[in-house]
């Protein structure tokens, strides 16, 4: 046992030297009292860097499939009134989605910006008093009621019992409603008057959308938006004006969840309309992002980047009507951010390293100044002498 122990002894490639022959001095104890601040700093310095998370950022290819794109959006028009102004949108795929009013909100405002009336868009109308019936007479005691829709009926059992009704009737129909006064539905709803009282005023619009995640476009247009031979119009009423002034200001698109960190580019946008009449259009490429934070909680979003452009049309030209388009595509390559800690071994190597390299330097300078300072002695202790 003896000699495996002298073996072990062999092999310590710390040996030990004699307190005897220790030499402390006083430039030494300067070297190890700066040398022991540095290796201090450094050790906090990397202690700060393992716990602050590290986002390590990816690019796959988006092989998802099936998935739907949810779109939040926050717009405000000063110039047009919220009984004008709705929303379309529509994909490649041929799906349309015209005036969409589920999880869409409106908000009267004034010229100073300030909110009159806040309203979420809905199916239904209000109730009409004794309305007027198909043949022409007045709803009677336990009567039916199956209002006329004023030649736009797909077959004839259809009916018409509101203003609504009636213009989605005419819309599907591909035709324009140019005179609401001779609809008894819209007389009596009062729906020309809701308009005439909205003079003035602006409208803060602001909900969610969800579509094909494939690429297509929605937008905001005065009117209700209808097709006719392939192309798009709107449904301007007898109250339409000559111009439609669509300044407007984006205060908030997104498409999906909010990352931490990610600055979508359209927020707080602002743009004034010049000319008398036309189409503003925005053209985003959608990236699809997948956020996982330090505790492993994933956030399926998107982000995106943006191009603009204005069309200017004239007043009386149907092929481009006023309104401000978003058309999105989506980027077949996939973004993922993934928060991580520095690894503890990294962390370990690190300060292992800080210490060794400061004791080593360190123990250099101490054994050359030590050295200097001997030579020196020396040389004083020679120089008396002769």
């Amino acid at each position: 046992m003896d000699k495996v122990f002298n073996k072990l002894r062999n092999l310590d490639a710390y040996p030990k030297i004699n307190e005897d022959f220790y030499n402390r001095t006083l430039s030494g104890g300067v070297i190890t009292l700066v040398s022991s601040i540095v290796m201090l700093l450094l050790f906090f310095s990397e202690f700060r860097l393992y716990l602050h998370t590290v986002t390590e950022t990816r690019l796959i290819v988006d092989t998802s499939r099936g998935e739907k794109l949810h779109i939040n959006f926050d717009v405000t028009f000063p110039a047009i009134r919220c009984s004008l102004v709705s929303v379309d949108a529509m994909d490649i795929s041929g799906e349309q989605h015209l005036d969409i009013r589920h999880d869409i909100f409106k908000k009267r405002i004034d010229s100073h910006g300030n909110v009159i009336e806040v309203k979420q868009e809905g199916i239904g109308a209000p109730k009409v008093e004794k309305p007027l019936q198909k043949h022409g007479g007045r709803l009677e005691h336990n009567e039916t009621y199956c209002g006329t829709c004023f030649g736009a009926e797909m077959s004839d059992d259809d009916c018409c019992n509101s203003c609504e009704e009636v213009r989605e009737a005419y819309r599907k129909r591909g035709w324009a409603i140019t005179n609401t006064d001779l609809i008894d539905q819209c007389q009596r709803e009062g729906f020309i008057q809701k308009i005439k009282d909205e003079e003035g005023e602006g409208c803060n619009i602001h909900g969610s959308l969800e579509v094909n995640k494939v690429a297509g476009n929605f937008h905001f247009s005065p009117g209700k938006s209808f097709h006719h031979a392939n192309v798009q119009l709107s449904d301007l009423l007898a109250f339409q004006m000559d111009t439609y002034n669509i300044s407007h200001t984006i205060n908030k698109l997104s498409f999906g969840a909010s990352i931490p960190g990610i600055v979508n580019p359209l927020d707080k946008v602002h743009w004034v309309q010049e000319s008398p009449n036309g189409m503003y259009q925005y053209f985003l490429k959608v990236v699809p992002t997948i956020y996982t934070n330090i505790r492993g909680h994933k956030i399926n979003s998107n982000q995106f980047s943006v191009t603009e452009h204005y069309k200017s049309t004239e007043p009386g030209h149907f092929n481009l009507h006023p309104g401000v388009f978003f058309f999105y595509d989506l980027s077949p390559i996939k973004v993922t951010f993934t928060e991580e800690h520095v690894p503890f071994l990294h962390f370990l190597t690190s300060v292992c390293a800080i210490i060794g390299g400061i004791f080593t330097i360190a123990g250099l300078v101490d054994s050359f100044v030590y050295h200097g300072q001997k030579a020196l002695k020396k040389k004083i202790e020679l120089g008396k002498f002769t």
